[in-house]
Parts: structure tokens; C-alpha cells; sequence
């Protein structure tokens, strides 16, 4: 007897390149088996039948950029049990992979982090899969630090990098440099030579630097508007780029406190909706009270009023998750919900090249998938085939 169909059935499938009202997915050994309309799809008898009428049926999230949340930190909560916790953390708020993010620090507190994230990834997680690593910094720029510690900030060393990347398995999938720094166009082109997306924050480079840098190989932004250099009419400066040239896609905070929504609406009119990753950015305090807390064993930060803020005022990552951005995009910003979860699915599985498994409900693609109910809240999470 072969195991048995899991159906997803009753609901609005929302791809998300098309929605079907009242539709079904069928489940088989972790993949999408079959999508359509009730009465388009074949649903065999002997199938595990899972009724969501009047709920949504959408791609599980992904967050290319997340340092932590529910109380555990990337960076230095360097255990396996920690982060398997925070995989499981990720998928009650409807993410079913994601990027480990780190931050900067010194060198073998990062080969620390990038060993345990490889035991993390091959072993396996409870909760969200790990797709890979993102190295947000330390080769940024020391003009825009935004809350990472600027005495461990430096220029970029290749050697120093592949050291971590041996570290860590191969696993390392994106990095966030400042390419106007020096050596930093030479490091971009031999991040991207090893298939590494290479994005830009932190950064305060010049409209033409940052045309140079994708030459050399950038095609990502971290969380545009933030630590980045501003626009001005005659000056686009890092912004401006991000905004008018179209190899870039651009990262999202969207808890309309990094971004006022007026601004988030430029953005989307300036790159559309194919343009855009949702991310959270979130600290370790996501989903946790209000409060002081220690980031990193040595930041303080003040979690208050739905932001985290060192004791400056100036914001420290966020506490945003991202079934939140999705309901943001759609009731503070006004994109359509089919937009709203492209930009937290699909998109940034086509940035880090894994959106012929993932991003979206197509047949042979994994089936991690989230079921949210009317309000955007998230109610069921599946993750390979599996109730999470």
C-alpha cells in the first residue's frame, strides 16, 4: 500500500501567479502532486483530506534575511537546539525557509556561527528549512553602520571569507557588501564567479559606484532606504540607483517603521511588484514582550511600540515577522494580496536561484505551503509534505 494523499481543499489558491477559487492541492511525498479548481482535480478516495473553505492557500514565506526571533539569536545563540527553536519560531508566523543571517563581528565568533549553522542544515530543522547563509557584513561601511558594531567592521578579504565559506559547508547563499569600499568591486566579482548573490547595504555608494557594482556582479539590496545613502534630485546616490535600475532587486522591511508607507508606495510604483523581497530583518526579540534587552552579548535595545531601538532612538533591526509584512503591504500599503505574497514567496526564491523547487504551488515543487485565514492570520503551515 503506497502512504496516502495529503488535499489541501475549499480554499482560494493563491500561486502566485493566479488564484483559483475553491481549489485543491494534492500532496505526495513532499511535492505538489496536482493544483487546480475542485472541479478540475481528481481527488482520490483514499486521500487525507484537509478542509480550509474560506481561507488561503499560498506559497510557504521565505526571509532572506532574518537574525533571529523568539527570543534566539543567529549570531550567538551558536547551538543547535537554539536554532532548531527558531526554525519553529519561523514557521508559526508562516515562513517555511529562510536565510540565516549574521552580523558583524569578530572573525571567529563568525566561524563559530557558520559550524553550527552547517550542523543545522544537515541535520535538518523542525520548523523552517534553512536554504542557506546571508553574510550581512562586516564588510560594510563604517558611514553607514546602521546598529552593527563599527569596530568590527573592515574591508573586504577574500581569504577571510573563504575560511568562513569552508566553515560553513559551501552553505553560503548571499552577501551584503559596501562595493565602494576598498577592494570591494573585486571581492563582489569573485563572490558572484562562485555563484553567490552579492547585495549592497550598509553602504553609502554614488549612483555611478553602484552602476559599477553591478557590472561587477550586485544584483541584490539589503533593506533599501536603510543605512543606504539617500536620494536627491541631483544626487541618486545609493537609493536612487536601487530605485531606477532594473537588475536590482531590493529587500523590504515592511513594518512601515524602518519605511513610512508613502515611501513604500514609491517603491513599489519605482520596481513593481516582480522587484521586491519582503524580508523581517528581525532580532532575536520578535515575538517577545516589550522590554530592554542585550543584542548581540553587547547591544542594549529597547523593544517598544512594535521597534526595536538602541538607546540613541536610532532602530536596531526590526521585530516585524512576515505574515505581519504580508498583511502591512495589503492593508497599510494597498497592493494587491496576490502581489503582497509574490513578494514573500517567489521573489526571493528567484533571487537566490531556487524557485525551480520552491516560491510557488506548481506540480513537482515542494509543497511548503501556508494557510491563511480571512484576516491574513496564519492558521496551518506545511513544509515539505509535512504538518509543521
Amino acid at each position: 500500500m503506497g502512504k496516502k494523499l495529503l488535499v489541501i481543499k475549499g480554499g482560494t489558491v493563491i500561486t502566485p501567479f493566479k488564484k483559483l477559487e475553491n481549489g485543491v492541492v494534492i500532496i505526495e511525498g513532499g511535492k505538489i502532486k496536482d493544483i487546480g479548481k475542485n472541479n478540475e482535480v481528481e481527488v482520490p478516495s483514499s486521500s487525507k483530506v484537509i478542509k480550509v473553505e474560506e481561507k488561503y492557500i499560498v506559497p510557504g514565506f521565505i526571509d532572506l534575511h532574518t537574525h533571529g526571533g523568539g527570543g534566539y539569536d543567529i549570531l550567538t545563540d551558536a547551538n543547535y537546539d537554539a536554532i532548531n527553536k527558531l526554525s519553529t519560531f519561523y514557521a508559526l508566523h508562516g515562513v517555511t525557509s529562510f536565510l540565516a543571517t549574521t552580523a558583524t563581528a569578530p572573525h571567529d565568533v563568525l566561524k563559530n556561527a557558520m559550524r553550527t549553522l552547517r550542523e543545522a542544515i544537515e541535520k535538518g530543522t523542525k520548523g523552517a528549512q534553512i536554504l542557506g547563509i546571508h553574510l550581512e557584513g562586516p564588510w560594510i561601511s563604517k558611514k553607514a553602520p546602521g546598529a552593527q558594531p563599527v569596530q568590527w567592521i573592515r574591508p573586504p578579504l577574500f581569504e577571510e571569507f573563504m575560511e568562513l565559506y569552508k566553515e560553513s559547508g559551501g552553505n553560503i547563499k548571499l552577501v551584503t557588501i559596501a562595493p565602494e569600499e576598498e577592494g570591494g568591486l573585486e571581492f563582489a566579482k569573485k563572490l558572484r564567479e562562485m555563484g553567490i548573490v552579492v547585495s549592497i547595504g550598509h553602504s553609502m555608494a554614488t549612483f555611478e559606484q553602484v552602476v559599477e557594482a553591478i557590472k561587477c556582479g550586485v544584483t541584490h539590496a539589503a533593506h533599501v532606504f536603510n543605512a543606504m545613502g539617500g536620494l536627491h534630485h541631483r544626487k541618486p546616490g545609493t537609493v536612487g540607483a536601487i530605485l531606477s535600475i532594473d537588475e536590482i532587486t531590493a529587500e523590504l522591511i515592511a513594518d512601515c517603521v524602518h519605511v513610512h508607507p508613502a515611501v513604500i508606495k514609491i517603491l513599489v510604483k519605482a520596481k513593481g511588484a516582480d522587484k521586491i523581497c519582503l524580508i523581517t530583518d528581525s532580532t532575536p526579540y520578535a515575538g517577545m514582550p516589550d522590554g530592554e534587552y542585550t543584542f548581540a552579548g553587547i547591544i542594549k535595545v529597547t523593544v517598544k511600540d512594535g521597534a526595536c531601538r538602541l538607546p540613541t532612538g536610532q532602530l536596531a533591526g526590526s521585530v516585524l515577522t512576515m505574515d505581519r509584512a504580508v498583511k502591512n503591504m495589503v492593508e497599510k500599503i494597498g497592493v494587491s494580496l496576490q502581489d503582497a505574497i509574490k513578494m514573500a514567496t517567489y521573489n526571493p526564491a528567484k533571487v537566490i536561484g531556487v524557485d525551480h523547487v520552491k516560491g510557488s504551488l506548481e506540480p513537482g515543487k515542494d509543497a511548503d505551503i501556508t494557510i491563511l485565514n480571512k484576516d491574513l492570520e496564519v492558521e496551518m503551515v506545511i513544509i515539505q509534505g509535512t504538518l509543521a
